[in-house]
């Protein structure tokens, strides 16, 4: 485990529905920690959607507001629909200065999509906990034809602080027994989305994909804030927890000088309604 919130697909979905809920435990952590998304990657999401004050945006996922915000920028309609009611809460919070962006607490596969079509709908680093199948065939629902589907993923990338994120491994395979012994971060260059199942459904056209690497320094500190806002490490038993943050700190702030550097690979997918259905 090398800092991941993506679900193993071998879990069983009460195990994924479990871990989904867990970022809501903490949501003002979650909206410290978790940075928001590349300037370069939201103006891409917006030129090629045509994002304007007329575009009606759907976003599933919203956490508290990361992508919401600085797509609220653009001035377009936005509807947000979260599982979580405390995220919700920092996310309308956040959105205040927004009133044409709303937030929606629900589950959004059994949330009733409206009569009136969506130009965009978009997931950040959330549509991977959607059952498989379900979130395509309602962004086919949803989307008018022509509208889009935005979807961005992010990857742990080797780079950065090379060393720590080798050295790391060791705190992992310690406290956690389902660490795989020897798992090492793979350059970008050997990551991608899997794209096979955007691809053969028949409502959605090609998909284009389009990557934003950055490296972000965190203190000892920061990083463990991070962490905490990942669902693999939230559902470690507490003492496990505790064992490797403590572990995890402790290897920053005496073999890294308090500080490490963590490199990320966004990938933005787009993809097309073609008005089939």
């Amino acid at each position: 485990m090398v800092g991941h919130d993506i679900p193993d697909t071998a879990m069983g979905r009460c195990r994924v529905t479990s871990l989904r809920g867990t970022f809501d435990e903490d949501a003002e952590r979650y909206d410290r920690a978790r940075p928001a998304y590349p300037p370069a990657l939201v103006r891409a999401l917006a030129e090629r959607t045509g994002l304007g004050p007329d575009s009606r945006v759907l976003e599933v996922g919203p956490g508290t507001g990361q992508l919401t915000v600085p797509l609220a920028e653009w001035g377009c309609r936005i509807t947000a629909v979260e599982l979580g009611p405390s995220l919700a809460a920092v996310a309308r919070r956040r959105l205040r200065a927004f009133p044409r962006a709303h937030v929606e607490v629900a589950d959004f596969e059994r949330w009733p999509l409206p009569d009136e079509p969506f130009d965009v709908m978009a997931a950040a680093t959330a549509f991977h906990w959607l059952t498989p199948g379900t979130g395509l065939d309602r962004a086919a629902r949803a989307l008018r034809p022509g509208g889009t589907l935005a979807l961005v993923t992010t990857h742990h990338v080797a780079g950065g602080s090379g060393d720590f994120f080798r050295e790391v491994q060791e705190c992992y395979e310690r406290w956690d027994p389902a660490t795989p012994p020897g798992l090492r971060l793979v350059g970008e260059d050997r990551t991608a989305t899997d794209t096979a199942e955007l691809a053969e459904l028949a409502e959605l056209g090609p998909v284009e994909s389009l990557r934003f690497p950055r490296e972000i320094t965190y203190t000892a500190r920061d990083y463990i804030d991070v962490l905490l806002t990942y669902s693999g490490h939230r559902a470690l038993e507490p003492a496990a927890r505790r064992g490797l943050l403590d572990d995890i700190r402790e290897l920053i702030d005496t073999r890294h000088g308090g500080s490490v550097t963590k490199r990320y690979l966004h990938e933005l997918l787009l993809v097309r309604n073609d008005g089939t259905r």
